[in-house]
């Protein structure tokens, strides 16, 4: 690892928190769907999916304590931020397929 960067450099707590936020949302979401698949069966799958909102609490739960509220905060914006790039392009493309001329 260079020298320069470290964990009292500036960019490394924001960084951390936004790339680690992004990959919350993209790998639990998936992990937790897999495992119930392999476990319960689909049917039972879809009905505990929308459990896995509460591993919101995690980037909530790190804004609570001071030492971790800015690592939280970043993290919050990677999840919400990767949240709504997903929702746009996935609207963007529902939009296209169903208005092209056929």
């Amino acid at each position: 690892m260079p020298g320069w960067w470290h964990r009292d450099h500036p960019v490394f707590v924001p960084l951390a928190g936004f790339f680690t936020g992004m990959a919350f949302i993209i790998l639990v979401p998936g992990t937790y769907a897999a495992i119930l698949k392999s476990m319960v069966g689909y049917e039972r799958t879809e009905e505990l999916f929308p459990f896995v909102l509460l591993t919101l609490v995690v980037p909530i739960g790190l804004l609570v304590p001071q030492h971790t509220r800015k690592f939280g905060r970043y993290m919050l914006f990677g999840v919400l931020a990767t949240a709504v790039v997903v929702v746009g392009v996935a609207v963007g493309v529902l939009w296209f397929l169903l208005n092209r001329d056929g």
